[in-house]
């Protein structure tokens, strides 16, 4: 199950990601487990199986009170990736060797009285990661802007192309120009790079041709330094244990970071992208404005603003210096994540190319 192919025996169960109260906290765990053994990742949904099944208990102390009485909308907070982020930095950090026979995939039958004990036994340490939305900023999904760009280019747009993420997190997808792709046999990136990414393709290849990374910037309300080991390791703990290429990028993330940190601005997305879009554009190139797995922690309101923004930018745009708009998102409906597309002037609909595994491990072309 670990090799990113679909469990159709997973059950998810579409709801009201806005949903609150205890039935939404019992619902967003039940299908979390069922979409990480949907996507491989049967590690991370017996954990989170086990923090369901304690949810009719009185085990887990704070921890678990707390999410009993979860005020927030527990899917749309990702109320349970927070609380296994917790676990899984509790497990590498080495202070609960408890954990280790869940984490090494051996399915002990006491797996909830192993949580249940290491959340009351660690409770100072694991409450903050309540506090906050999960970092998941991975490079497997870059795969998705490096398509994006081969097919603007087949488009006709310019091929040079200046990056605005938002959302970025600790900025890996900001430093893409350094990693390499074959994206079913069509390739882009510099060949001895230290990050190679080949997610299994399914479907036609992109268009085949050629891109240039002329600038990449972006925001994030609370951005991630990959040079910090504690902020490092926040990241790795929410990299599900299942996928170890996984591990093998972040490692090839910090060390590009090292010599060359991406710029990122602290910034919310809508104030960000009002001060970006303001700025002259250079002819020939390509304004990109791009996000992954983002969206739905950004705030109704905010996205309007952000809707607004890129309609009021697009219509300005031109042949020589056009705008587009790159979004990697789940579909909530179909359990998928989804590639779109959409530019200025002559794009202006959403064009979708394709859908993916959440971490980049499989694609399949759309068109």
């Amino acid at each position: 199950m670990a090799n990113g192919k679909r469990d159709t025996s997973a059950n998810y169960v579409v709801t009201d990601p806005q949903a609150r109260g205890p039935e939404a906290v019992a619902r967003s765990l039940e299908n979390q487990v069922a979409y990480c053994r949907d996507n491989g990742a049967p590690i991370t949904a017996s954990v989170c199986e086990a923090l369901r099944s304690l949810l009719d208990t009185d085990r887990g102390g704070i921890v678990m009170e707390r999410v009993r009485k979860w005020a927030g909308p527990a899917l749309a907070d990702a109320l349970p990736l927070r609380v296994a982020g917790g676990l899984h930095a509790l497990h590498l950090s080495g202070a609960e060797p408890e954990l280790r026979p869940i984490y090494e995939g051996h399915e002990p039958t006491d797996t909830q009285d192993r949580i249940a004990a290491a959340l009351e036994k660690h409770e100072a340490f694991l409450l903050p990661w309540l506090d906050g939305p999960p970092q998941t900023n991975e490079a497997g999904r870059s795969w998705a802007f490096a398509a994006a760009m081969l097919w603007l280019a087949d488009e006709g747009l310019p091929n040079r192309f200046e990056l605005i993420e938002i959302g970025s997190s600790a900025g890996i997808n900001l430093m893409m120009r350094r990693y390499r792709f074959d994206l079913g046999g069509v390739t882009a990136g510099p060949e001895g790079a230290s990050m190679q990414l080949t997610p299994e393709w399914r479907g036609n290849p992109p268009p085949n041709g050629s891109f240039e990374i002329v600038g990449a910037r972006g925001c994030d309300v609370a951005p991630v330094d990959l040079t910090d080991p504690d902020q490092a390791l926040r990241l790795r703990a929410y990299i599900w244990p299942e996928f170890t290429t996984r591990f093998a990028r972040m490692d090839a993330a910090i060390e590009a970071a090292e010599t060359m940190p991406p710029d990122i601005t602290r910034s919310g997305a809508g104030d960000f992208l009002t001060d970006v879009l303001a700025e002259d554009q250079e002819d020939g190139v390509t304004r990109i404005v791009m996000h992954s797995v983002v969206w739905q922690y950004i705030p109704a309101h905010e996205r309007d603003r952000i809707n607004t923004l890129m309609e009021t930018s697009g219509a300005a745009a031109t042949d020589e210096a056009p705008l587009a708009w790159v979004s990697l998102e789940a579909n909530r409906d179909t359990h998928r994540h989804e590639l779109s597309v959409r530019y200025w002037p002559g794009g202006e609909e959403w064009t979708k190319l394709g859908t993916a595994h959440p971490h980049g491990e499989w694609v399949e072309w759309g068109l």
